[in-house]
């Protein structure tokens, strides 16, 4: 335990905020965005600057203490505290600096996706990322990013040009292609195992009004909309990403009331221009389909399209997730996937297909840490619920969801997808070729794996 005599040589050299257990902000200041996870840290040091991430990492390293980064504060995994250890948490590092001559971001990591997409809506600009304004930027990228925007840009990683990160022994560093490239290359898709990444700067791209929204169909017609979804997803164009989900329609507003607690078959899409264009591309596909039960398409910003779901969503949910990487959806796995989804134990659990293909595919397989430049989606089955009380119906159904579909896939999944208890054997599959340099550069950066409340590859597996 840390007494008050040691924590105060951290807060000699410290700007931020130290808080502990006899604090009165403690309580508010451990809550995960997974209010399924539950963890007590011995302090959280809210970092104002890098000299604050330095000096806790320094603090964390010499003291023996288990160290935990908290960025935006969205992991599902709980990855953002631990017990017993410190929080480095950046949640107040939140600028944000947008330059329209050369199309850049310079973000630091304690942003949320919304606060990036705010700063560049404003030129006219948009960083590939995620589809939920709340999700933390940091965390979000350094596990590779996919979003409404990837198969026209590429991943948030693809995307991203340079970054700086505090590494075990202390040192600030800037990582890109031409410095420390090796480094560079890990922490696109290697996650937080090689340090404290304190700011991104990230290519942009024109990205204005999109034509976007929702299209419900009810359950029965799934088997259906999955097919053709599948074919279509062939030969649709790079500007339009639409997702499927299956999932429940909220009994809550913007929804009509009279679909409120169907059971439906969805695309979410996006298409990246005028709205005539994007109703020529979506024509194949709904013109082989029953009519829906909604249909929310309309000109919208993209930032509006970002947080369309916030409201669903909001911080302190019961959390389950499981991921896939997919690469063909055979009419067998529809069946499974239908089945199960069927069974969905809330309104907000869900099943989404993300959309990967496009210029995911064009960044080779061994360029970044991430590997799966070969799958057509990602798969994300979370169950989701605010009652604590279903916790246990929540893993279960997620669980056996996920053994029924995973037989069709190919082994690994997206790491931001990935909870606790369920990330051992599975790191391989993930990265494939590169996890043996993974753990070489950890060793190299990390040799004594300070930073394991994560995905972790340990070092010494580059040693077997």
């Amino acid at each position: 335990m840390l007494n008050t005599e040691t924590l105060a040589t951290l807060a000699q050299s410290f700007r931020g905020e130290l808080i502990t257990a006899t604090d009165a902000r403690y309580a508010q200041a451990c809550r995960l965005y997974n209010g399924m996870i539950d963890k007590r840290p011995a302090v959280i040091a809210e970092c104002r600057d890098v000299s604050d991430v330095i000096a806790a990492v320094n603090f964390g390293r010499d003291h023996g203490l288990l160290i935990a980064v908290r960025s935006g504060g969205h992991n599902g995994a709980g990855f953002g505290s631990c017990d017993g250890g410190i929080v480095i948490d950046l949640g107040r590092m939140k600028g944000v600096r947008v330059d329209p001559s050369s199309r850049t971001v310079r973000v630091e990591a304690g942003c949320t996706q919304g606060d990036v997409d705010h700063a560049a809506h404003a030129f006219g600009l948009a960083v590939p990322a995620g589809i939920v304004s709340t999700t933390g930027i940091a965390g979000l990228t350094l596990g590779g990013g996919h979003g409404y925007l990837s198969r026209m840009y590429g991943l948030t990683i693809d995307n991203l040009l340079e970054v700086d990160v505090v590494l075990a022994d202390g040192r600030l560093v800037t990582s890109s292609e031409r410095e420390n490239a090796d480094l560079f290359w890990a922490l696109r898709g290697g996650g937080g195992n090689f340090g404290v990444v304190t700011s991104f700067l990230f290519r942009a791209h024109p990205v204005a009004n999109v034509y976007a929204g929702p299209i419900f169909w009810e359950i029965e017609h799934a088997a259906q909309i999955m097919r053709a979804y599948r074919d279509f997803m062939r030969i649709a164009p790079e500007k339009l990403c639409p997702f499927l989900g299956l999932k429940t329609v909220p009994s809550t507003a913007p929804f009509p009331k009279e679909i409120w607690g169907v059971r439906i078959c969805a695309l979410i899409s996006c298409y990246d221009g005028p709205v005539a264009e994007g109703e020529r591309a979506l024509r194949p596909l709904l013109a082989a389909l029953p009519t829906p039960i909604m249909n929310g398409m309309v000109e919208m910003p993209f930032t509006t399209l970002q947080s369309l779901f916030d409201g669903l969503l909001p911080a302190g949910l019961q959390w389950y997730w499981k991921g896939d990487f997919v690469k063909e959806l055979s009419d067998a796995a529809i069946e499974a996937h239908i089945e199960h989804a069927s069974k969905s134990p809330s309104e907000l659990s869900l099943m989404h297909l993300y959309p990967i293909d496009g210029a995911v595919r064009r960044v080779g397989s061994s360029d970044t840490a991430w590997h799966c430049r070969d799958a057509t989606w990602s798969m994300v089955i979370a169950g989701i619920d605010p009652d604590p009380r279903k916790a246990a119906m929540l893993k279960k159904w997620g669980r056996d969801y996920w053994r029924a579909i995973h037989r069709y896939n190919p082994g690994g999944g997206y790491v931001n997808f990935m909870m606790d208890d369920e990330v051992e054997g599975r790191l391989q599959a993930t990265y494939g070729a590169n996890y043996d340099k993974l753990a070489i550069l950890k060793r190299k950066y990390d040799p004594t794996n300070l930073f394991r409340v994560n995905n972790n590859i340990p070092p010494s597996a580059a040693l077997k």
